[in-house]
């Protein structure tokens, strides 16, 4: 066999010995009952999620520095404030390392307006 036909034939076998290993069949479903490693999940924590999460909150801060004068316009402001800065904020900075899940976030009541004196 020559050169030219060895490169395909072993570029081939390779592709299927590694597409073979990928077969979802071979996939397992995660035992509820084992506790998650939590070394394991801060590392991807620190190594991913943070700085994802710190570049979604300068992207975000930059997004709505375009959009504020729509926002403004439109009486938002502070709703664009929350989900394109303090949202990605939170997450990046308030989070617990390692822990993925979303607190429960309790939403206050806005005060009742007080009529404002003439």
């Amino acid at each position: 066999m020559n050169t030219t036909t060895r490169m395909p034939v072993a570029l081939l076998i390779t592709a299927l010995t590694v597409l073979g290993c990928c077969h979802p069949g071979l996939a397992q479903d995660k035992d509820p009952t084992l506790p998650d490693d939590p070394g394991l999940m801060m590392t991807t924590d620190l190594a991913l999620a943070r700085p994802v999460g710190a570049a979604a909150t300068v992207t975000g801060f930059a997004l709505f520095l375009v959009s504020s004068p729509f926002s403004l316009l439109g009486g938002n402001a502070g709703e664009a404030w929350d989900q394109l800065v303090a949202a990605p904020a939170a997450y990046t900075f308030k989070r617990p390392l390692g822990h993925f899940e979303q607190p429960q976030q309790h939403q206050v009541a806005d005060p009742p307006a007080t009529p404002r004196k003439k």
